[in-house]
């Protein structure tokens, strides 16, 4: 089952025992030291081993905390990066139990056959191949059991430890552990409910339906539960082991990787944040195969928006958009933040970024630096931009590991101009254009009204001694003036997409439209304005 934490109403004397087990573990492990500062640090590796044995929670902790380069130096987060998601395999009659509990059937009536013996065990679940009564192939992800109490029980202690730390020794307060706790929380909520990765699979499965050359294994929704997971057996070998035997296949292989990681970005919104090569396999034709999406992002479209400006920025070296994109990636509490110091940062990632062969340059280091910069400067980094990040740098690094000589921005510029086409064709150009329209006749058409019934309630109430007709007045000029900023909201649309399709260089019916819509919306702003002049001179001769 799913694990739902609500450390607030976990009891403390539950979770007191663990809590001593944990400190017990780092007083030995000289964890307490540390707080002393960091010349009292214990080694990366101390580090790495006391994360081992502390088991699954924080086997995944060490996991997410090693996406964080904002709050560890590089030496700790190469060593977390180490941190082994291999586990014993569970005892089978446990796993039974779990199967036959969750899909209420004896196991061999459900399965023709079933291999006792995992062909992968992670901190999460276990996987193992089984055959359908009808002979189909299938690979069936069993959760480990008794994860919600050693999760929350686990999650309730590290809550108490934080606040402990906090009150002892007040300047971790600036490193938001409490937020961290939650997010990760929320993360392992997530990632043990495993109909939401049966979610994540449809929707990439449906992203990516038209890619040729990429294999998505469904979901078989009938043998499946919060805990069990069953999907089509993928027969692929390991990319990287593939890549030693076919080096000449590389190249398209590559270029698939690239195009669905954009694709899903930038078009759906999602991302798999964990394409390392033991999750892409090379099937017997050719084609890949992505598998375990128990950990994915989704970007919302403003966030979207600003990852296509921040990336821009990025590559031209442009300082100033870069901050503004960034900030507008993460806007909780950015307007506290010292613009000027973030920008003078910001140019010495862009300088450092520029001053090599842009063949070697990473786009996750790059995001990564971006990140530090901001964490230094007091930014509230949202958590699907580590997740991207760690995406980004774990994809370059398959994407080396595969084909040292590969131009990975080459590809990478490809894409993103392809998307670009696709987003400024003459169909989304329609769709979008009818979805402006429709929005601003709504907002012309129920604005006012509402606006006045807002107004005569206002009236009627707390404010009831102004008086009525003041008040419909009021609402007349701020009727009037809302149809004028409909209208120039509008006109603006037009000319800033007339002007993207002129500066497209696209040639053709692109630049004609480009045009029209250039045009149409000066006039319309022409017109605005000269409606706002006539309003002011008539109420300045009625005040005369």
């Amino acid at each position: 089952m799913s694990v739902s934490i609500n450390p607030v109403k976990s009891s403390f004397f539950r979770a007191a025992p663990r809590l001593l087990q944990i400190l017990r573990v780092l007083a030995r492990h000289k964890f307490l030291g540390a707080l002393r500062g960091k010349g009292h640090w214990p080694s990366p590796k101390e580090v790495r081993e006391t994360f081992e044995e502390l088991g699954l929670t924080f086997l995944k902790l060490g996991q997410v905390l090693a996406m964080r380069r904002d709050l560890l130096p590089g030496a700790y987060i190469d060593e977390l990066e180490l941190l082994h998601d291999q586990l014993p395999a569970m005892d089978f009659a446990a796993e039974r139990s779990t199967i036959e509990n969750e899909l209420g059937d004896p196991l061999m009536l459900i399965f023709a056959s079933f291999n006792e013996t995992p062909i992968a065990a992670a901190t999460i679940a276990q996987v193992h191949e089984a055959t359908l009564h009808d002979g189909r192939r299938v690979a069936v992800k069993v959760q480990r059991p008794d994860l919600e109490e050693m999760i929350s029980t686990d999650i309730t202690a590290m809550t108490y430890l934080v606040k402990l730390f906090e009150g002892l020794f007040p300047r971790l307060r600036g490193l938001d552990l409490p937020v961290l706790v939650s997010e990760f929380a929320k993360s392992l909520t997530k990632e043990t409910d495993f109909y939401h990765e049966a979610r994540s699979i449809i929707l990439f499965r449906t992203a990516l339906a038209d890619l040729p050359d990429l294999w998505i294994p469904d979901v078989l929704a009938e043998f499946s539960s919060e805990s069990v997971l069953t999907m089509e057996f993928s027969t692929g070998e390991r990319i990287d082991l593939y890549a030693k035997q076919h080096p000449e296949a590389m190249p398209k292989a590559i270029k698939t990787l690239v195009r669905l990681t954009l694709q899903t970005i930038f078009e759906e919104g999602l991302f798999h944040a964990d394409p390392h090569p033991g999750n892409v396999l090379v099937l017997p034709d050719g084609r890949l195969s992505l598998l375990d999406f128990g950990m994915t992002g989704e970007l919302d479209e403003a966030m979207r928006e600003s990852l296509t400006h921040l990336l821009g920025a990025v590559v031209k070296g442009d300082a100033r958009g870069a901050t503004d994109a960034y900030l507008e990636m993460a806007p909780q509490g950015s307007e506290k933040v010292n613009r000027a110091a973030l920008l003078l940062d910001i140019k010495a990632v862009l300088y450092d970024i520029h001053r090599n062969d842009l063949a070697n340059v990473s786009i996750g280091k790059s995001f990564d630096s971006l990140l530090r910069a901001g964490s230094r400067h007091g930014v509230h980094n949202p958590g699907e931009f580590f997740l991207l990040t760690r995406t980004f740098v774990i994809l370059e690094s398959m994407i080396r590991q595969l084909d040292p000589e590969h131009d990975y921005l080459g590809a990478f510029r490809e894409e993103i101009t392809r998307l670009t086409k696709q987003h400024f064709s003459v169909e989304r150009m329609k769709e979008k254009t009818g979805k402006l329209g429709h929005e601003m006749d709504r907002l012309a058409s129920d604005g006012p009204g509402d606006l006045r019934q807002i107004l005569r309630r206002l009236a009627e109430g707390n404010l009831g001694r102004v008086q009525a007709p003041a008040v419909e007045a009021l609402g007349g000029r701020i009727t009037r003036n809302l149809e004028r900023l409909t209208t120039a909201i509008a006109a603006a649309a037009l000319v800033i997409g007339g002007a993207l399709l002129v500066e497209g260089r696209l040639g053709g019916w692109y630049h004609v439209l480009g045009e029209v819509m250039v045009v149409s919306g000066i006039t319309a702003m022409v017109i605005v304005f000269v409606g706002i002049l006539r309003g002011d001179q008539g109420r300045g001769r009625g005040r005369r």
